[in-house]
């Protein structure tokens, strides 16, 4: 189990992620997912950054393409040194597997190689848009198994789930299949967007090995003081 939660730093600009940091003491050194919004608006600089201020990075770029292609995008993110990065697992056996080599390739001699997980389904999705957008008339939950046992097949090392899937994923797979779960809401918190969320208690008792918390966080009035609530009731802090 990752022992912090991992913040969602949903920006849109460098300045607006420093300017939330500052909330923070400097010596507390986070682990951070850096997505789309604020890759596409910064490039790998503000990855490079957020490293050389001791921080984790989880890159959450959800590469979905041929594999030939997502295997030499997989080269250049490995010179990042982030310590995850994602796939959509939708794009089959075949292109995992190319993402983790090009993982492998890309890794500088001695470094440690990035962890590679897969997205099954968002977890802004219903078992109706599912069926309904993507024309797979399985059940939510069939899917969600049946793409974690592809992307285990592929080598990778975890998906990202909803809580909700998370005994059943180990099940199908194993209990060291990493199972990163987003849609993470404290008791009382606003849902937004998220379909299937569980507080971090409970996401720690289902057995998800690591949580993705963004607006709880980001957007408090103390900052600090939600992560280190969230963070305490992660870890069975009373």
């Amino acid at each position: 189990m990752i022992e912090r939660p991992i913040i969602a730093l949903d920006f849109p600009s460098k300045a607006a992620i420093e300017e939330f940091l500052l909330k923070f003491p400097s010596e507390e050194k986070l682990f951070v997912k850096v997505g789309m919004e604020i890759f596409y608006q910064e490039g790998p600089e503000v990855v490079r950054w957020l490293k050389d201020l001791g921080h984790d990075i989880f890159l959450d770029l959800k590469l979905h393409d041929i594999p030939n292609t997502v295997s030499r995008a997989m080269e250049r993110i490995a010179n990042l040194g982030v310590a995850i990065t994602n796939v959509h697992a939708a794009g089959g056996v075949e292109m995992m597997q190319a993402a983790k080599e090009g993982l492998v390739r890309g890794t500088k001699t001695g470094a440690a190689i990035p962890q590679l997980i897969a997205v099954t389904q968002l977890t802004s999705t219903s078992q109706e848009q599912m069926q309904q957008d993507q024309l797979i008339l399985a059940t939510l939950e069939e899917s969600v198994l049946h793409y974690a046992q592809c992307a285990q097949k592929a080598g990778l090392a975890g998906v990202v789930c909803s809580a909700l899937e998370v005994d059943k994923i180990h099940q199908a797979t194993s209990l060291d299949f990493m199972c990163l779960t987003p849609g993470i809401r404290p008791s009382g918190a606003a849902v937004g967007d998220q379909k299937r969320v569980v507080t971090p208690q409970l996401a720690r008792e289902i057995g998800s090995n690591t949580i993705v918390v963004g607006r709880p966080i980001t957007q408090a009035e103390n900052p600090y003081e939600a992560y280190l609530a969230i963070k305490n009731e992660w870890n069975g802090v009373v």
